[in-house]
């Protein structure tokens, strides 16, 4: 046999070798990880502090929230969020007007609050106000809030000045 058969024959014999090993790991039956359930109480991270951490959390737990007030994942509502393209396909899917998903919105970001607060994360006196502003917020707005609650929380956002409010009243 010549040297260039010899590796062909040892690079096709270790590639049937990585395939039976991948099988017998049980490669064969892989199947996805169930997405949670996004009205079922999801834990707060006690390590995230600062607001860069309440603003994950806020995140997570709004979309959660509108996601659940929606009968969809917390998944497809953030691919939905995207981009106004993907709304509009989201919306056509699941049969969701603005009218609709704004609500679901809404009731997400109340969630956050109400997690945030009862979680320590969020002190009463900005969770009273936060809570009235959320509730007649505009849908872009809202959306723009759940992307993003970090710019939110640091007062670049549609309501200037929260964050350095809030950075002194967190827990």
């Amino acid at each position: 046999m010549t040297r260039a058969r010899i590796l062909v024959v040892g690079a096709l014999v270790l590639s049937l070798a990585l395939v039976g090993i991948y099988l017998a790991a049980g490669g064969a039956s892989y199947a996805p990880a169930q997405s949670r359930n996004p009205c079922e109480p999801r834990p707060w991270h006690e390590n995230s502090g600062g607001l860069d951490g309440l603003a994950e959390e806020f995140t997570l737990s709004a979309l959660d929230g509108a996601a659940c007030q929606l009968g969809v994942t917390r998944e497809q509502l953030a691919r939905a969020l995207a981009t106004k393209a993907n709304r509009e396909r989201f919306s056509k899917r699941f049969h969701i007007d603005d009218e609709k998903l704004s609500k679901a919105i809404r009731a997400g970001l109340l969630r956050a609050i109400d997690d945030a607060e009862e979680h320590g994360r969020l002190n009463g006196i900005i969770a009273a106000p936060l809570r009235a502003t959320v509730k007649n917020i505009p849908l872009e707005q809202g959306i723009e809030l759940v992307q993003d609650a970090k710019k939110f929380l640091n007062g670049e956002s549609f309501l200037s000045g929260i964050g350095n409010a809030l950075e002194e009243l967190l827990p």
